[in-house]
């Protein structure tokens, strides 16, 4: 995978001030952490691009930098979507939106889908507990991805993601604490900017 010659990525700016549960330093620190991800996604491109035009595509040098790639790639845009559904107070889920009745459609309810996400967040080790939306179906489900690239169904359309590896709350909790990371999570979700992931993410596909 080349640079696109459009030029490199650029970090997105998210106004993040006055978050309930989530300190002014730990948004800061994590913040640091997701633009880190972008400029290795960008050096990695320019020595893939490097090592194309010297001959080393199949090395074993290549091969590594190519696996880096996913690793850097998806923790850019995990982040991405991480911040983008975070804002300050957060908003109400109505049980009547779109993504209230597709959750209800898909678990039963809301309050059976929430149960599912956290049991899915508070699993053992550390990773990203998202909710996906099947392209085929149109059905919602969450899952579980350890190393950014791990266990994202290919093709799915995230509509929600919750950091739960422990830089996204060790200044504010210890690890035990987890459960009031995603207490304070919570109270900082934007909905609106879910269900807009949801909306957009096109027609259902036919089944066959």
């Amino acid at each position: 995978m080349a640079m696109l010659a459009k030029g490199p990525y650029k970090q997105h700016q998210f106004q993040l001030v006055g978050l309930k549960g989530l300190s002014e330093k730990q948004i800061d620190v994590h913040l640091k952490l997701y633009a880190g991800y972008v400029t290795n996604v960008n050096t990695l491109n320019e020595r893939l691009a490097g090592m194309a035009k010297e001959g080393k595509v199949g090395t074993p040098e290549w091969a590594e930098v190519t696996r880096r790639l996913g690793f850097e790639y998806d923790g850019m845009v995990l982040h991405e979507y991480y911040f983008g559904n975070l804002k300050a107070g957060g908003s109400v889920l109505a049980p009547d939106s779109a993504l209230g009745k597709a959750m209800a459609e898909s678990f039963g309810s809301i309050e059976a889908w929430m149960t599912d996400f956290r049991g899915i967040a508070m699993m053992r080790g550390v990773g990203w507990a998202v909710l996906f939306q099947d392209p085929v179906t149109g059905w919602l489900s969450n899952h579980w991805l350890s190393l950014h690239q791990e266990g994202a169904p290919v093709g799915f359309k995230p509509i929600l993601a919750c950091d739960v590896w422990e830089h996204a709350f060790l200044v504010d909790y210890v690890p035990a604490e987890r459960p009031k990371y995603l207490d304070a999570f919570f109270a900082n979700v934007d909905w609106a900017a879910a269900e807009q992931r949801l909306l957009a993410a096109g027609p259902v596909r036919p089944i066959g």
